[in-house]
């Protein structure tokens, strides 16, 4: 039985007046194609060659935007499809993805019918994106299931539910993967090739900043579903790619927390966030993300032989990877790769093969346990507790 269906019915009801609204604007310009950088994330995503392989049947576990995005990639795979829904709108909603993806409508499912999914073998796994807040249930229900997760970042509100996740999947033999695109975009894995390789020294610093202006009456906004501020939402593409380019966990902390807008609207998230790190090996990094602000994503990293720029970083698709100064580096993803095809294919090939992803329920719990100091050092606390 779902532990929290006040939630759910509350979230259904908020959904249904900010459906659309929450989709941030693409900033990313016309690109050039770089196939040996595209080649490259693709073919970690593939099954090995040979004969045609059934395609992983996801579950999409509530339709706002993301999973919508996210069910137009897997529409362009051989190996990962779209197989049923779960939403609070099965006659609208979902007959409309029941026919536009080619499931009978028997696969749709409302959240009390969430249990169903057992004994749907036409479900290999689901795709949580739903509020953060219940992220943790869904994913221990589907893996009590039977059903591998793939589940949106960030991966709960706090550590503790992170850990339950991982423990529960890994109780039930069960896959978990943290939707990390960005880890399967390859102009960012053939910049973090680069940098590791020396490419611009010994990494000094890292600076970078992402937000955008949320209208109010978004889920996002409201810390019962979010769990925190523009950190959790767009900030965690900041940290999650400096740990991901170091390979260290940050163990120093400071954080300051503001909001200017006076009409309410954060009430109970903050609307602008500043945040510094710093890395046991004395790599720094300094950043801002918003709420109130549209800020194009960008990360420069400093090494003591060059610097890299990704302008535009986070976009769903053309990120572009320059050099700085006399540094002449110039790699741009073409428009046509999808990160999310990219990430559902590489957990349908874990699947198929049994391996690990490359973004398992560890690497969000990392990032969440960063957040969760960040939040401290702001004097803010992460999670469904308001700030007395």
């Amino acid at each position: 039985m779902p532990t929290n269906p006040f939630d759910r019915r509350d979230f259904l009801r908020l959904s249904a007046l900010t459906m659309g609204a929450s989709q941030i604007p693409a900033l990313a310009q016309a690109a050039q194609a770089t196939p040996a950088a595209a080649s490259a994330a693709a073919d970690a995503t593939q099954p090995a060659a040979g004969p045609p392989v059934k395609p992983i049947g996801y579950a999409a576990v509530g339709l706002g935007t993301i999973s919508g995005i996210f069910s137009r990639a897997c529409a362009k795979s051989q190996t990962a499809k779209i197989t049923a829904v779960v939403t609070g709108h099965p006659d609208t909603k979902g007959k409309q993805y029941a026919e536009r993806y080619g499931f009978p409508e028997t696969s749709i499912y409302t959240y009390e019918q969430y249990d169903k999914l057992r004994d749907n073998k036409d479900v290999d796994a689901v795709y949580i994106g739903l509020p953060n807040s219940m992220h943790k249930e869904y994913t221990i229900r589907a893996a009590q299931l039977g059903k591998h997760v793939l589940c949106e970042k960030p991966m709960a509100i706090s550590s503790a539910e992170c850990r339950q996740m991982i423990d529960v999947c890994k109780a039930a033999d069960r896959k978990l993967m943290i939707a990390y695109r960005v880890h399967y975009e390859p102009a960012h894995v053939q910049g973090r090739q680069m940098i590791q390789s020396g490419a611009i020294g010994q990494v000094q610093s890292f600076e970078g900043s992402y937000g955008f202006n949320a209208g109010a009456g978004q889920w996002r906004l409201t810390r019962q579903y979010a769990g925190g501020g523009p950190l959790v939402d767009v900030g965690i593409y900041l940290l999650n790619e400096a740990r991901w380019i170091t390979g260290e966990e940050p163990t120093g902390f400071t954080a300051q927390a503001a909001t200017r807008d006076t009409s309410g609207r954060f009430a109970e998230v903050e609307q602008t966030l500043t945040f510094s790190v710093k890395f046991p090996s004395g790599i720094v990094g300094t950043f801002n993300t918003s709420y109130g602000s549209d800020m194009p994503g960008y990360l420069r990293i400093h090494g003591d032989k060059g610097s890299l720029q990704y302008s535009p970083a986070y976009d769903y698709n053309g990120v572009h990877l320059m050099g700085l100064g006399r540094n002449t580096t110039d790699i741009l993803t073409p428009r046509t790769v999808d990160q999310f095809q990219l990430e559902a294919e590489h957990f349908a090939n874990c699947i198929r093969t049994n391996t690990d992803p490359l973004t398992g329920g560890d690497e969000g719990l990392k990032d969440v346990l960063a957040m969760e100091a960040i939040y401290k050092a702001a004097g803010t606390p992460m999670g469904v507790t308001k700030k007395s």
